[in-house]
């Protein structure tokens, strides 16, 4: 059953050629002219980049962040304004792997200019599983086959070997404020270590150590804090279970003694409802901090620490 999704129209730069419109693409310029002088123009590919962007820069960068409030990341295809965009910024920040879109911007506009968090971790390999039980929509383009998880920025101790070379990159780019970045970058990598602890002393001693989800996004944190990751869909949250891959996991989620299958916010929870209901279980959001509604006040670390409550409630963690 499909997921709501929005749709960005894409213009690949080979077709405004082909169509006579390289000019188009050329006039985009106007697409950084306002980025206020003296600051450093970053483009973010979403939510989890441009925190780090925004947190690192501080005042002495402009982030731009390609995936709009509340929409769908993996979803995200560009405009000729954004792939200037791209072409144009100081950096681009983004993770391998989650859009295609943005993957292919950076390779043709922006590969020297570009900080791939992905690259900068120790990844995992996507989650095993009989491929024939998944079912993927046509038209969507999920993830990219980049041959690991790309959620890399689930897991706090990552995310901080992140912040940490963000700094570095950063300062590089930008000599005049080298200092402050690196401060920035010190201090964002602190909280993250907090992060870290508190989700050890919060998950240390729990009833159960599964977690079902509705699609394989939590391989780093389960990896992190010794919980195993039972997923409806697979890594690409588009594509969904069979009748006989839903009958299986209805019978993992008894057999384990799971009392929760966890959600999301910006896809469809109809399949997870469902296979609740089968199993006699509730649901919760588990947020895998994909992106935030414009207006809210959440942040990447509001989020995390809502997850963590989260999840010491439905695995009884004491």
């Amino acid at each position: 059953m499909p997921r709501p999704r929005i749709r960005f129209r894409t213009v690949p730069a080979a077709a405004l050629a082909a169509a006579g419109l390289g000019a188009a693409l050329a006039g985009c310029g106007s697409a950084v002219a306002d980025v206020p002088p003296g600051r450093t123009a970053v483009v973010a590919s979403f939510y989890p980049a441009a925190w780090l962007a925004e947190r690192v820069g501080g005042g002495d960068v402009y982030v731009r962040t390609l995936t709009r409030p509340g929409a769908e990341p993996h979803d995200l295809e560009l405009t000729a304004r954004q792939v200037a965009q791209v072409e144009k910024a100081d950096l681009a920040v983004y993770v391998k792997g989650v859009q295609p879109a943005v993957d292919d911007a950076v390779r043709e506009h922006a590969k020297d200019r570009s900080l791939d968090a992905a690259s900068l971790v120790t990844t995992l390999p996507p989650p095993s599983g009989d491929e024939s039980e998944i079912e993927e929509h046509d038209g969507d383009r999920g993830h990219a086959d980049v041959g690991y998880d790309p959620h890399v920025w689930l897991d706090p101790v990552r995310m901080a070997t992140v912040a940490t070379a963000l700094g570095d990159r950063l300062a590089r780019a930008d000599g005049a404020h080298a200092a402050a970045y690196r401060q920035r970058a010190g201090a964002v990598a602190a909280e993250l270590s907090g992060l870290d602890r508190r989700f050890r002393d919060g998950l240390e001693d729990c009833a159960r150590r599964d977690i079902v989800t509705a699609h394989a996004a939590f391989g780093y944190l389960a990896e992190r804090y010794g919980l195993r990751q039972v997923s409806v869909a697979g890594i690409d949250a588009s594509m969904e279970p069979s009748p006989k891959r839903l009958a299986a996991l209805t019978r993992e989620v008894r057999s384990a003694g799971a009392t929760t299958i966890f959600t999301e916010r910006l896809v469809s929870s109809k399949v997870a409802d469902s296979l609740a209901r089968e199993a006699g279980v509730r649901t919760a959001v588990l947020d895998p901090v994909e992106g935030v509604e414009k207006g809210s006040s959440d942040d990447y670390m509001s989020i995390m620490d809502r997850n963590l409550r989260t999840l010491r409630t439905a695995l009884e963690c004491s």
